[in-house]
């Protein structure tokens, strides 16, 4: 099968961790394509239910355009590490997801698929292997996912965020693996505080707190927020993306009629994110991957509360402790995320000295390295 060196594919989905970094390399791809007066097309192959659709569609890079030309739907079933009745059904729904990838995949002929991870991408990553499709996926936690497990066997190259990640694969397997940060939107780099405060119509001097959950929101965080919300807008102006499952507007809405300009909850932000990211002081968030490296390519102070548990394999607890451990991010776990502590954490924060040095620390961590570019240099070479 001759394949078509001006369309490249991707794939990934379920969660916003799951589309954003594929997004970021998308964009970078057009801007390689666009220099070298290349015409590229890039499709993405998403669940056919949930947010990819509509997160893939509304993506747009820095120059306005589409980062995306278009998005094929296909269905998902999830991959369990444990015992239940779902598995029996998820079988028949992964069977259709490779069916449909498979014949989407022969008909269109694009000539790499990059796959950002998720439970969506393992059906296509199989049929590309299938077709001699070259595969390229990215795993963001320090640990495999078991979509990324899957996938691996059928990439030619996966990508890290971590080099300890690397380090804990066969030597066999480490030659197939390049270590390159976790990609981020390119309008991270270009993030304008500015704009953010504009945005937000802050006008207090207090030091801004952003509040994150992931795309969903977090239940656990926002619950911490509402119990210290008076003292935290007593010394903070709280922008707070509850998430999109959260639909108490009305509470929302007498809080901050409550707090004044002291409290703005938003279900969610997108496009003006990155100002709003450079226009805060302090970041307190979950400890995905995504979330994480937004903040750190801004190089802001964190406070980490990591998703943990029996509905977790730990990724996040590995995240948040890399950050911890090199002295460039305060972190809470587990029975340690309490009200109080958060506080206490927090107070730290307030001090001027100790941003900075945290700041300081990031940079020296991450460096000014910018993993989408790093990522889209080589998976473009296949489109040559």
């Amino acid at each position: 099968m001759k394949l078509n060196k001006n369309l490249v594919a991707f794939t990934g989905g379920g969660t916003g961790g799951h589309i954003y970094p594929g997004l970021a390399v998308a964009d970078e791809i057009k801007k390689i394509s666009q220099n070298k007066n290349k015409e590229l097309s890039i499709i993405w192959i998403g669940c056919s239910k949930g947010m990819d659709k509509r997160i893939v569609e509304n993506a747009a890079g820095e120059d306005g355009k589409p980062s995306v030309d278009k998005f094929y739907g296909i269905p998902s079933g999830k991959l369990r590490r444990y015992f239940s009745l779902k598995n029996f059904s998820d079988l028949f729904r992964i069977f259709a997801g490779f069916v449909k990838a498979y014949f989407l995949l022969k008909k269109t002929r694009p000539c790499v698929l990059f796959s950002k991870g998720g439970f969506v991408s393992v059906p296509p990553c199989l049929a590309a292997r299938l077709l001699h499709i070259p595969v390229y996926t990215h795993e963001c936690d320090f640990t495999l996912g078991l979509a990324n497990r899957i996938n691996f066997k059928s990439a030619k190259i996966m990508f890290v965020s971590y080099g300890q990640t690397k380090q804990s694969l066969s030597e066999q397997e480490q030659k197939r693996v390049v270590v390159s940060g976790n990609p981020v939107r390119p309008v991270f780099y270009s993030a304008d505080a500015k704009k953010g405060k504009d945005f937000l119509n802050i006008s207090s001097s207090k030091p801004v707190l952003l509040v994150l959950g992931g795309s969903s929101g977090a239940r656990q965080i926002n619950n911490l927020v509402f119990e210290n919300l008076s003292w935290l807008c007593e010394h903070f102006t709280v922008v707070h993306q509850t998430g999109l499952l959260n639909n108490d507007k009305r509470a929302e809405q007498e809080l901050k009629q409550k707090y004044a300009d002291s409290y703005l909850p938003y279900q969610f932000i997108y496009e003006q994110m990155p100002d709003v990211v450079a226009a805060s002081d302090v970041v307190l968030s979950r400890a995905g991957a995504n979330s994480i490296w937004e903040a750190a390519v801004l190089y802001k102070p964190m406070l980490l509360i990591p998703l943990c548990g029996s509905g977790t394999r730990g990724d996040q607890v590995d995240n948040a402790r890399f950050f911890e451990e090199n002295r460039s991010a305060l972190v809470l776990v587990g029975e340690d995320a309490t009200a109080e502590n958060m506080k206490a954490k927090l107070s730290l924060l307030l001090e001027e000295n100790t941003r900075k040095e945290l700041s300081q620390k990031l940079k020296a961590l991450i460096g000014e390295q910018k993993p989408a570019l790093k990522i889209a240099e080589i998976v473009y070479e296949e489109t040559v």
